[in-house]
């Protein structure tokens, strides 16, 4: 497996948890303390928004496709008969987790050559 097909392979299975994490059925999410769930939102997304770039899609891709992707979940948990309902909080917390991941991964990339000494 190369590292590109590695990458991707991580953001599938970030994807997947994600999407079984938003829209499991109430009867199997855990109750928790005030503000867990904003919690589990900023991690995901910012396991999500990281892990995009670096399966190779662009940083405003990667932001647009995951605030619509995150507007998608809140609009399913609406729909679906989970017994779960959406927000616009919810949301919210999913683009800061966005703007969290981006900005961890512009803090940890590396020049391309980041072991060799300034010319």
């Amino acid at each position: 497996m190369t590292v590109d097909q590695l990458r991707r392979a991580c953001f599938s299975l970030v994807l997947f948890i994600s999407l079984c994490i938003f829209l499991a059925p109430s009867s199997a999410v855990p109750t928790g303390p005030t503000g867990t769930d904003k919690m589990i939102h900023i991690a995901s997304f910012v396991a999500l928004s990281y892990t995009i770039v670096l399966a190779g899609v662009s940083r405003p891709r990667a932001i647009v496709v995951l605030l619509i992707y995150g507007a998608a979940t809140e609009v399913t948990q609406t729909l679906l008969p989970v017994n779960r309902s959406g927000s616009a909080w919810d949301w919210l917390a999913d683009a800061a987790g966005i703007a969290i991941g981006i900005s961890l991964g512009l803090a940890l990339r590396r020049p391309e050559r980041w072991w060799a000494l300034p010319r």
